[in-house]
């Protein structure tokens, strides 16, 4: 698989909307055209890519023989219509190619292997009190190891990528995080996508981690793909990223969507950030100071067990400090829908989305149109996947990134 480069791949004047170009030189860009178009539709015969692209049925034909030639697509069985030859829906291989994906989280690391579909075929998971650089790289390393062993030779030669999901600026997390006083301060002079890349085979991507969750929605989830919205990822900080006419915006600083410190009232009169009452920090804190132990927010995301009113306050004050950072931020964009995912058990997730919903219908929201407000669909692991979905955008999609 040859490897475009952005310079390659650019959009041409005039682009918009998945429309190809019949120009000399652009097949790069049209190859990718018709992956994102297969990925997003499920399978998709010539005639409608040609349709849904302005692309020539000749071009069309020969830039999905060659995918299918570099194994990318795959035949489906013959459609018959009522009249003229059967149409052949091409659909994406699933050995096509696989991608890696790092979340490095202020509690636990994730590293995940995805074919071309997006399946998981490996995830490992790394709990820790917080994170530390050569113990992250060496599990890493050692998880690349095992993630590969699983796969075949032909299979391990198609990885096209690794992309690291992580909060910037750590060492400024350690007081939040509850680490020793300087414990996180390695990392001010730690480039960890170059200590990534130096120890693997293959292109090392990086992105600030509630944004690359918001990527993943958007590569992997059913949000709609040319919609504006708001993303919340609840971790053990809460975070956020943008997507505006079906692009992920990262910003000038890759920050874009740093919602967590947007201000939201205390409850006291004053203004705390949105981090400080929506964060499963918050509730782990709140759960120590009671003698209980918290160990299983981070190592049960899928069954927190019977927290009690412990968790009933903390869901409440998340409610508020959301509803709150949603109205506010809509004052700004007027987005379409606001879609809540986290590290959470899915009845959670569900009960604080309902809550969300229900302090919106509370607050004075005269001269603003209210988003909808609903549950991610990719999952807890949304971050690594987002990690995964870094080097499969830069390779083989347009128009999300």
């Amino acid at each position: 698989m040859e490897e475009p480069t952005r310079n390659g791949v650019d959009e041409p004047s005039g682009f918009r909307h998945g429309r190809g170009t019949n120009q000399s030189g652009m097949r790069a860009f049209n190859e990718r055209l018709v992956l994102s178009l297969v990925r997003r539709h499920g399978s998709l015969a010539k005639t409608e890519i040609a349709r849904m692209t302005g692309l020539s049925a000749q071009t069309v034909s020969v830039i999905m023989r060659g995918l299918e030639a570099d194994r990318l697509l795959v035949r489906g069985a013959p459609q018959r219509g009522k009249v003229g030859q059967p149409s052949i829906p091409m659909a994406l291989n699933p050995d096509g190619a696989f991608f890696f994906g790092l979340k490095l989280g202020r509690r636990s690391a994730d590293l995940v292997l995805i074919d071309f579909l997006g399946t998981v075929r490996c995830m490992l998971h790394d709990t820790y009190p917080y994170p530390v650089p050569e113990s992250t790289t060496r599990f890493v390393v050692e998880g690349v190891k095992e993630a590969l062993s699983r796969l075949d030779k032909a299979q391990a030669e198609r990885v096209a990528g690794l992309g690291i999901a992580m909060p910037f600026e750590l060492w400024n997390w350690a007081d939040a995080a509850g680490a020793p006083a300087g414990a996180m301060e390695a990392w001010r002079h730690v480039d960890m996508r170059a200590e990534v890349a130096a120890r693997c085979p293959f292109p090392v991507y990086l992105q600030n981690d509630a944004t690359a969750a918001c990527g993943a929605e958007l590569v992997f989830g059913t949000a709609p793909p040319k919609g504006d919205f708001l993303y919340l990822y609840v971790g053990a900080f809460i975070g956020g990223g943008v997507v505006i006419d079906g692009r992920l915006q990262t910003g000038p600083t890759g920050n874009a969507g740093a919602i967590g410190s947007m201000p939201v009232p205390d409850g006291k009169g004053g203004n705390v950030q949105l981090i400080d009452v929506a964060s499963i920090a918050v509730l782990e804190r709140a759960m120590k100071a009671k003698g209980r132990d918290a160990s299983r927010l981070w190592t049960s995301p899928e069954d927190w067990g019977d927290i009690g009113p412990l968790l009933e306050s903390w869901m409440e004050n998340a409610a508020e400090g959301i509803s709150h950072a949603i109205v506010s931020a809509c004052a700004v964009y007027d987005f379409e829908s606001v879609v809540v995912e986290g590290w959470l058990p899915s009845d959670v997730r569900t009960r604080l989305v309902d809550a969300v919903r229900e302090r919106l219908g509370e607050r004075d929201t005269e001269g603003l149109r209210l988003p909808v407000v609903r549950e991610g669909t990719v999952g807890r692991h949304a971050r690594a996947l987002g990690g995964a979905s870094l080097a499969l955008a830069e390779r083989f999609l347009v128009g999300n990134r």
